[in-house]
Protein backbone atom coordinates (compact mmCIF):
# COMPACT_ATOMS: atom_id res chain seq x y z
CA UNK A 1 0.00 0.00 0.00
CA UNK A 2 1.29 3.22 -1.04
CA UNK A 3 1.05 6.67 1.24
CA UNK A 4 -1.04 7.97 -0.61
CA UNK A 5 -3.29 5.01 -0.36
CA UNK A 6 -2.62 4.88 4.01
CA UNK A 7 -3.93 8.62 4.14
CA UNK A 8 -6.78 7.95 2.15
CA UNK A 9 -7.79 5.30 4.58
CA UNK A 10 -7.13 6.48 7.49
CA UNK A 11 -8.82 9.82 6.37
CA UNK A 12 -11.90 8.36 4.90
CA UNK A 13 -13.80 8.00 7.95
CA UNK A 14 -13.31 11.24 9.73
CA UNK A 15 -14.25 12.77 6.31
CA UNK A 16 -17.43 11.05 5.92
CA UNK A 17 -18.26 11.75 9.75
CA UNK A 18 -17.91 15.59 9.10
CA UNK A 19 -20.51 15.35 5.84
CA UNK A 20 -23.29 13.90 8.09
CA UNK A 21 -22.63 16.26 10.78
CA UNK A 22 -22.60 18.87 8.72
CA UNK A 23 -26.21 17.33 6.72
CA UNK A 24 -27.53 17.07 10.20
CA UNK A 25 -26.98 20.54 10.46
CA UNK A 26 -28.62 22.43 7.91
CA UNK A 27 -31.78 19.59 8.27
CA UNK A 28 -31.66 21.04 12.03
CA UNK A 29 -31.50 24.81 11.05
CA UNK A 30 -34.10 24.36 8.39
CA UNK A 31 -36.16 22.73 10.78
CA UNK A 32 -36.09 25.66 13.25
CA UNK A 33 -36.46 28.39 10.65
CA UNK A 34 -39.42 26.24 8.76
CA UNK A 35 -41.10 24.63 12.13
CA UNK A 36 -40.84 27.00 15.00
CA UNK A 37 -42.86 25.67 17.60
CA UNK A 38 -46.39 25.85 17.61
CA UNK A 39 -47.77 29.05 18.80
CA UNK A 40 -50.17 28.12 21.89
CA UNK A 41 -53.10 30.65 20.50
CA UNK A 42 -53.05 29.34 17.04
CA UNK A 43 -54.98 26.04 17.89
CA UNK A 44 -58.33 26.60 17.41
CA UNK A 45 -60.44 24.14 20.30
CA UNK A 46 -64.13 24.49 18.95
CA UNK A 47 -65.39 20.76 19.51
CA UNK A 48 -68.95 19.81 18.11
CA UNK A 49 -69.33 17.11 20.43
CA UNK A 50 -66.66 16.77 22.92
CA UNK A 51 -68.53 13.55 24.03
CA UNK A 52 -68.25 11.64 20.84
CA UNK A 53 -65.02 12.52 20.42
CA UNK A 54 -63.45 11.38 23.81
CA UNK A 55 -65.83 8.18 23.70
CA UNK A 56 -64.34 7.51 20.37
CA UNK A 57 -60.47 8.68 21.06
CA UNK A 58 -60.16 9.56 24.55
CA UNK A 59 -57.75 6.97 25.37
CA UNK A 60 -55.70 7.72 22.46
CA UNK A 61 -55.58 11.58 23.11
CA UNK A 62 -54.38 10.54 26.48
CA UNK A 63 -52.06 8.43 25.62
CA UNK A 64 -50.50 10.96 22.71
CA UNK A 65 -50.41 13.80 25.48
CA UNK A 66 -48.36 11.51 27.93
CA UNK A 67 -45.76 10.69 25.65
CA UNK A 68 -45.22 14.45 23.85
CA UNK A 69 -45.32 15.86 27.48
CA UNK A 70 -42.90 13.20 28.80
CA UNK A 71 -39.76 15.40 26.48
CA UNK A 72 -38.79 16.57 29.43
CA UNK A 73 -37.36 13.34 31.14
CA UNK A 74 -36.72 12.38 27.43
CA UNK A 75 -33.70 15.17 27.92
CA UNK A 76 -33.04 13.92 31.15
CA UNK A 77 -32.46 10.46 29.82
CA UNK A 78 -30.38 11.68 27.09
CA UNK A 79 -28.05 13.83 28.69
CA UNK A 80 -27.26 10.50 30.85
CA UNK A 81 -27.22 8.28 27.98
CA UNK A 82 -24.53 10.65 26.03
CA UNK A 83 -21.99 12.42 28.64
CA UNK A 84 -20.17 13.94 25.53
CA UNK A 85 -22.89 13.75 22.70
CA UNK A 86 -21.68 15.66 19.43
CA UNK A 87 -23.43 19.33 19.35
CA UNK A 88 -25.33 18.91 16.43
CA UNK A 89 -27.47 15.96 18.52
CA UNK A 90 -27.68 18.61 22.04
CA UNK A 91 -28.65 21.55 19.09
CA UNK A 92 -31.15 19.10 17.82
CA UNK A 93 -32.92 17.98 21.46
CA UNK A 94 -32.13 21.14 23.06
CA UNK A 95 -33.22 23.96 20.66
CA UNK A 96 -35.75 22.47 18.28
CA UNK A 97 -36.81 18.79 18.68
CA UNK A 98 -37.58 19.51 22.34
CA UNK A 99 -39.47 22.66 22.54
CA UNK A 100 -41.73 21.45 19.37
CA UNK A 101 -42.36 18.18 21.57
CA UNK A 102 -43.55 20.35 24.40
CA UNK A 103 -45.90 22.41 22.66
CA UNK A 104 -47.13 19.14 20.91
CA UNK A 105 -47.81 18.02 23.80
CA UNK A 106 -49.55 21.83 25.82
CA UNK A 107 -51.91 21.67 22.95
CA UNK A 108 -53.21 17.94 23.16
CA UNK A 109 -53.02 18.60 26.92
CA UNK A 110 -55.45 21.47 26.63
CA UNK A 111 -57.54 19.64 24.24
CA UNK A 112 -58.44 16.67 26.17
CA UNK A 113 -59.23 18.48 29.60
CA UNK A 114 -61.89 20.98 27.27
CA UNK A 115 -62.98 18.01 26.28
CA UNK A 116 -63.67 16.66 29.96
CA UNK A 117 -60.80 14.44 30.66
CA UNK A 118 -58.29 14.62 33.24
CA UNK A 119 -55.19 16.48 32.89
CA UNK A 120 -52.42 14.73 32.37
CA UNK A 121 -50.14 13.47 35.34
CA UNK A 122 -46.32 12.35 32.88
CA UNK A 123 -43.32 11.09 34.26
CA UNK A 124 -41.22 13.83 33.53
CA UNK A 125 -37.82 12.73 36.05
CA UNK A 126 -37.90 8.64 37.14
CA UNK A 127 -35.08 7.50 35.30
CA UNK A 128 -35.38 3.73 34.57
CA UNK A 129 -32.74 2.28 36.16
CA UNK A 130 -30.66 0.14 33.36
CA UNK A 131 -30.61 3.38 31.61
CA UNK A 132 -28.76 4.71 34.66
CA UNK A 133 -26.74 1.56 34.13
CA UNK A 134 -25.85 2.27 30.30
CA UNK A 135 -25.28 5.87 31.01
CA UNK A 136 -22.70 4.81 33.81
CA UNK A 137 -20.87 3.17 30.94
CA UNK A 138 -21.63 5.65 28.59
CA UNK A 139 -18.46 7.42 29.69
CA UNK A 140 -16.37 5.09 27.67
CA UNK A 141 -16.54 6.56 24.39
CA UNK A 142 -16.77 2.88 22.48
CA UNK A 143 -20.00 2.65 24.37
CA UNK A 144 -21.44 6.05 23.84
CA UNK A 145 -21.57 5.28 20.20
CA UNK A 146 -23.74 2.40 21.10
CA UNK A 147 -26.01 4.32 23.14
CA UNK A 148 -26.29 7.04 20.34
CA UNK A 149 -27.05 3.93 18.19
CA UNK A 150 -29.88 2.76 20.33
CA UNK A 151 -31.11 6.57 20.64
CA UNK A 152 -31.27 6.78 16.74
CA UNK A 153 -32.71 3.91 16.13
CA UNK A 154 -35.55 4.96 19.09
CA UNK A 155 -35.73 8.11 17.31
CA UNK A 156 -36.68 6.33 14.34
CA UNK A 157 -39.09 4.59 15.58
CA UNK A 158 -40.76 6.73 17.46
CA UNK A 159 -41.16 9.30 15.16
CA UNK A 160 -42.53 6.63 12.64
CA UNK A 161 -44.95 5.07 14.70
CA UNK A 162 -46.21 9.52 15.54
CA UNK A 163 -46.23 10.24 12.18
CA UNK A 164 -48.56 7.18 10.89
CA UNK A 165 -50.36 7.34 14.28
CA UNK A 166 -51.00 11.17 13.90
CA UNK A 167 -52.37 10.85 10.37
CA UNK A 168 -54.87 8.37 11.17
CA UNK A 169 -56.18 10.29 14.46
CA UNK A 170 -56.14 13.48 12.01
CA UNK A 171 -58.63 11.03 9.54
CA UNK A 172 -60.93 9.88 12.35
CA UNK A 173 -61.15 13.59 13.98
CA UNK A 174 -62.12 14.74 10.69
CA UNK A 175 -64.96 11.81 10.23
CA UNK A 176 -66.26 13.09 13.39
CA UNK A 177 -66.76 16.04 11.84
CA UNK A 178 -64.46 17.58 14.34
CA UNK A 179 -62.73 20.28 11.58
CA UNK A 180 -61.37 22.64 13.92
CA UNK A 181 -58.97 20.45 16.26
CA UNK A 182 -58.16 18.27 13.16
CA UNK A 183 -56.86 21.66 11.09
CA UNK A 184 -55.72 23.51 14.26
CA UNK A 185 -54.24 21.07 16.30
CA UNK A 186 -53.42 17.69 14.82
CA UNK A 187 -52.54 18.42 11.19
CA UNK A 188 -49.40 21.00 12.30
CA UNK A 189 -48.46 18.70 14.61
CA UNK A 190 -48.04 15.75 12.08
CA UNK A 191 -46.63 18.37 9.82
CA UNK A 192 -43.43 18.61 12.58
CA UNK A 193 -42.99 14.97 12.54
CA UNK A 194 -41.49 14.32 9.42
CA UNK A 195 -38.40 16.32 10.15
CA UNK A 196 -37.80 14.18 13.53
CA UNK A 197 -37.72 10.78 11.81
CA UNK A 198 -35.33 12.59 9.14
CA UNK A 199 -32.82 13.96 11.74
CA UNK A 200 -32.45 10.21 13.40
CA UNK A 201 -32.61 8.35 10.04
CA UNK A 202 -29.79 10.23 8.78
CA UNK A 203 -27.56 10.04 12.07
CA UNK A 204 -28.69 6.51 12.30
CA UNK A 205 -27.23 5.74 8.66
CA UNK A 206 -24.23 7.56 9.37
CA UNK A 207 -23.36 6.13 12.90
CA UNK A 208 -23.81 3.01 11.56
CA UNK A 209 -21.25 2.96 8.92
CA UNK A 210 -18.62 4.11 10.74
CA UNK A 211 -18.93 1.30 14.14
CA UNK A 212 -17.06 -1.54 14.42
CA UNK A 213 -18.38 -5.04 13.80
CA UNK A 214 -18.32 -5.82 17.71
CA UNK A 215 -20.62 -2.38 18.04
CA UNK A 216 -22.43 -3.41 15.52
CA UNK A 217 -22.92 -7.02 17.30
CA UNK A 218 -23.59 -5.36 20.58
CA UNK A 219 -25.99 -2.89 19.07
CA UNK A 220 -28.31 -5.94 17.46
CA UNK A 221 -27.94 -7.44 20.90
CA UNK A 222 -29.36 -4.61 22.68
CA UNK A 223 -32.23 -3.23 20.55
CA UNK A 224 -33.45 -6.55 20.33
CA UNK A 225 -33.28 -7.07 23.98
CA UNK A 226 -35.00 -3.54 24.42
CA UNK A 227 -37.35 -2.53 22.00
CA UNK A 228 -40.65 -1.61 23.22
CA UNK A 229 -43.31 0.13 21.02
CA UNK A 230 -42.96 4.16 21.67
CA UNK A 231 -44.21 5.39 25.00
CA UNK A 232 -44.96 1.75 27.13
CA UNK A 233 -42.29 1.58 29.77
CA UNK A 234 -44.47 -1.06 31.75
CA UNK A 235 -47.49 -3.80 30.93
CA UNK A 236 -49.82 -1.13 31.36
CA UNK A 237 -48.81 1.34 29.19
CA UNK A 238 -48.41 -1.29 26.77
CA UNK A 239 -52.06 -2.60 27.06
CA UNK A 240 -52.81 0.83 26.62
CA UNK A 241 -51.06 1.41 23.19
CA UNK A 242 -53.33 -1.73 22.36
CA UNK A 243 -55.78 0.44 22.41
CA UNK A 244 -54.22 3.19 20.78
CA UNK A 245 -53.85 0.62 17.78
CA UNK A 246 -57.76 -0.50 17.79
CA UNK A 247 -59.01 2.96 18.20
CA UNK A 248 -57.02 4.30 15.27
CA UNK A 249 -57.79 1.54 12.89
CA UNK A 250 -54.78 0.01 13.23
CA UNK A 251 -55.96 -3.37 13.78
CA UNK A 252 -58.90 -3.22 11.24
CA UNK A 253 -57.72 -5.39 9.20
CA UNK A 254 -56.81 -7.67 11.92
CA UNK A 255 -53.11 -9.09 12.04
CA UNK A 256 -52.38 -8.51 8.71
CA UNK A 257 -52.66 -4.63 9.91
CA UNK A 258 -50.59 -4.63 12.99
CA UNK A 259 -47.78 -6.39 10.25
CA UNK A 260 -48.07 -3.50 8.17
CA UNK A 261 -47.63 -1.07 10.85
CA UNK A 262 -44.44 -2.88 12.28
CA UNK A 263 -42.95 -3.30 8.96
CA UNK A 264 -43.15 0.45 8.27
CA UNK A 265 -41.92 1.78 12.05
CA UNK A 266 -39.08 -1.26 11.87
CA UNK A 267 -38.37 -0.48 8.02
CA UNK A 268 -34.63 1.74 8.80
CA UNK A 269 -33.72 -0.31 11.37
CA UNK A 270 -34.18 -3.75 9.06
CA UNK A 271 -32.60 -1.99 6.53
CA UNK A 272 -28.97 -0.65 8.83
CA UNK A 273 -29.00 -3.59 11.81
CA UNK A 274 -30.43 -6.61 9.53
CA UNK A 275 -29.34 -6.37 6.32
CA UNK A 276 -27.72 -9.63 5.88
CA UNK A 277 -30.62 -11.52 6.78
CA UNK A 278 -31.57 -12.19 3.41
CA UNK A 279 -35.43 -12.67 3.11
CA UNK A 280 -36.57 -10.78 6.32
CA UNK A 281 -39.14 -8.52 5.97
CA UNK A 282 -38.81 -6.79 9.37
CA UNK A 283 -37.35 -7.23 12.56
CA UNK A 284 -39.77 -9.87 14.74
CA UNK A 285 -38.85 -8.22 17.73
CA UNK A 286 -40.64 -4.97 16.31
CA UNK A 287 -43.29 -7.57 14.97
CA UNK A 288 -44.17 -9.18 18.59
CA UNK A 289 -43.61 -6.05 20.57
CA UNK A 290 -46.81 -4.73 18.64
CA UNK A 291 -49.19 -7.95 18.80
CA UNK A 292 -48.39 -8.30 22.53
CA UNK A 293 -49.22 -4.83 22.92
CA UNK A 294 -52.89 -5.42 21.22
CA UNK A 295 -53.09 -9.09 23.10
CA UNK A 296 -52.68 -7.24 26.42
CA UNK A 297 -55.48 -4.54 25.28
CA UNK A 298 -57.94 -7.44 24.47
CA UNK A 299 -57.41 -8.72 27.54
CA UNK A 300 -58.06 -5.86 29.97
CA UNK A 301 -60.67 -5.00 28.33
CA UNK A 302 -62.55 -8.49 28.80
Amino acid sequence: MTAAESARVRFSRPRRAQSVEARLREHVDRLGAEHPPIPLDSADFTMKRPDLLVSRFGATLAYMTRVELEVERNVLELNLLLPDPPPVDKYFYDDVWGPQEIHHGLLLDRMQTLAGLPVSAPNVDKIDFQLKLLGALAHLSPIQDISRMLYYLTGVATEKSAILAYNLLYKGLLDLGEKAVASTIIAPIRRQEPGHFAYYKIAAIGLWNDMAPWQKWLTRLLRKQSFEVVGAYNRRQRAEFGGVMEDIGITADGDIGIQKYAQQVGQVEMELLWAQKQGLQLPTYVLDSFRSAFRLFRRSSR
